[in-house]
């Protein structure tokens, strides 16, 4: 049959970014610890098509995910899907998002009882062929609460407060600088006015509650804390962090953001 897709295309336009969005297969995710959690993976893949080729093999793109469906996945394997990618479809640049509920144990401040608190989270991979250079990304958003500060100032008794996210995607050099999911998250869980917990009993909620009253925060507040934090971790050479606020006195939100380079440009 005749190969539409490949044959010629003689507009001169190089596309910067062709491929497929919300695949939804399983995944299993390495851990810290060494154990795998299985999750079912969001997943974006998209190549740089060259000004020759009329279109992509999009079927391509689904063999390869099918052959990496429901296996460990990491920044290593996410290096070799792209390779592969690149040298089936014939292409210089690919890359790839995996999104993904990821559920890690958190112990109720005061009782220690253990629920699960799930985070979506991010892996990405840029490969660029011609130069060998893989980039390797993290991201997740990890809510908090936060208590407004000027509320708290004018008010002669109680704070208006809400849940927060901080959404953070950090990149670091591979391989040899693996920075895992638990610790990005545990890095920026502590940012907000109080960390958010699965499982409340009483004396828990009190404490929360106490919590956040005294530490007040601004949405400002809490960016510039979690960009502090984030730039004490060695590992990680370049970020972006988002906070926003799910105001519960207004009917929109607040949000604060900020990008950076670690080797001196912001």
């Amino acid at each position: 049959m005749i190969d539409v897709q490949n044959m010629p295309d003689q507009r001169g336009i190089e596309i910067q970014r062709v491929g497929l969005k919300d695949v939804n297969l399983p995944f299993q995710i390495r851990m810290q610890n060494g154990e795998f959690q299985h999750v079912q993976g969001n997943v974006t893949v998209a190549v740089c098509l060259p000004h020759q080729f009329k279109g992509t093999h999009l079927s391509r793109f689904m063999e390869l995910l099918m052959r990496w469906s429901d296996q460990p996945i990491s920044s290593k394997e996410l290096r070799q899907l792209l390779t592969e990618v690149c040298a089936n479809l014939e292409v210089k640049e690919a890359e790839i998002s995996l999104k993904f509920r990821y559920f890690l144990p958190l112990p109720a401040p005061v009782s220690r009882i253990i629920g699960y608190l799930d985070y979506l989270c991010e892996f990405k991979g840029v490969y660029q062929q011609t130069e060998n250079r893989f980039e390797s990304w993290i991201g997740a958003e990890i809510p908090v609460l936060s208590l407004c500060p000027c509320s708290k100032e004018i008010s002669e008794f109680g704070a208006h407060n809400q849940r927060a996210i901080i959404r953070a995607l950090v990149r670091f050099d591979y391989p040899g600088k693996i920075l895992w999911l638990e610790e990005l998250i545990e890095l920026l869980r502590h940012q907000g006015s109080c960390p958010v917990y699965p499982v409340l009993k009483r004396e828990d909620e009190k404490y929360v509650t106490e919590q956040a009253y005294l530490n007040p925060k601004f949405v400002e507040d809490i960016l510039r804390d979690s960009v502090l934090a984030l730039r004490t971790e060695p590992r990680i050479n370049r970020f972006q962090v988002e906070v926003e606020s799910y105001e519960s006195i207004h009917n929109h939100s607040a949000f604060a953001s900020h990008v950076e380079d670690r080797k001196g440009t912001s």
